[in-house]
């Protein structure tokens, strides 16, 4: 097991989970049905000299459902009516995350941990190949971006290792922007905490590896996936909301996503059930 020196507020753990928790992963993985999301909705139209357009990945979120066409979870301005109260961890999940959660509170000082931190809310990117216009095209990245979510955030990665950096400034490939750069293996965990990862700095996945030939996850129409990752946030308890409390125009932009969700989910099909 690797534990290499990273800089305060950071921390790698390589491997963090073993063979067998690893196939369990990826055997509920498969159990799953991602969605394409739209950036924009009606109610959320682009701002000008932006255009409609869907996210490079395809998605699945547990604890709570962050859409983007609801702009996304970002304090202090950008809570209300953002996160869905969502499916909860499977139990192999909810064991991973609170050994993640003994781990950041070990390695992290207490002053990086808002009040009832807990990591309750779960992103589950698909990164890997898109067809389009009659060919596979490279998706497997993600842009310059913050997570807004107080409080430490764990990674989790799953097949072929992904180049992950901290920069400073959007939209820059300028060598002296870069703070970290680094690696990020197959059953590894990342964890991120602190002012200087968490607000002073972007992170984004600069590119992911096209080696390992692993068949990933569940069958996704048009996507070929070479890499999962979770990501463990924390969003306050008050700022998750039961979809009846969602106003209606938020309600409309999430509506066919929850319809396509209730195909497969119990929780989404029951969920829509009770609305009616």
């Amino acid at each position: 097991m690797k534990n290499n020196q990273t800089p305060t507020g950071l921390y790698y753990q390589f491997p963090f989970i073993d063979r067998k928790d690893r196939a369990e992963l990826l055997a509920w993985l498969e159990t799953l049905h991602p969605l394409w999301e739209m950036r924009f909705s009606e109610n959320n139209p682009p701002p000008q000299g932006d255009e409609q357009r869907p996210l490079l990945r395809p998605v699945y979120w547990l604890g709570n459902w962050q859409f983007a066409c609801l702009d996304y979870y970002h304090p202090p301005k950008g809570i209300l009516h953002r996160c869905l109260k969502g499916e909860p961890y499977p139990p192999l999940l909810q064991k991973l995350v609170d050994r993640i959660e003994f781990t950041a509170k070990r390695r992290f000082p207490k002053s990086f941990f808002p009040e009832k931190w807990k990591l309750n809310t779960c992103l589950i990117n698909f990164y890997g190949n898109k067809f389009e216009e009659g060919k596979w095209v490279d998706r497997a990245r993600v842009g310059e971006h913050k997570d807004f979510e107080p409080g430490p955030v764990g990674s989790l990665s799953l097949g072929d290792r992904a180049f992950f950096q901290f920069v400073n400034g959007k939209s820059t490939l300028k060598e002296e922007n870069i703070v970290y750069s680094q690696w990020l293996e197959d059953s590894s965990l990342q964890i991120f905490g602190g002012d200087k990862w968490k607000t002073k700095t972007f992170h984004r996945v600069q590119r992911v590896e096209d080696k390992r030939k692993e068949k990933l996850g569940p069958v996704i129409e048009g996507f070929q996936t070479r890499r999962i990752n979770f990501t463990f946030r924390y969003v306050p308890e008050e700022h998750i909301y039961p979809l009846e409390q969602l106003p209606a125009p938020q309600k409309n932009d999430i509506a066919q996503y929850l319809q396509n969700l209730a195909i497969h989910s119990p929780y989404y099909r029951k969920l829509l059930s009770h609305l009616n």
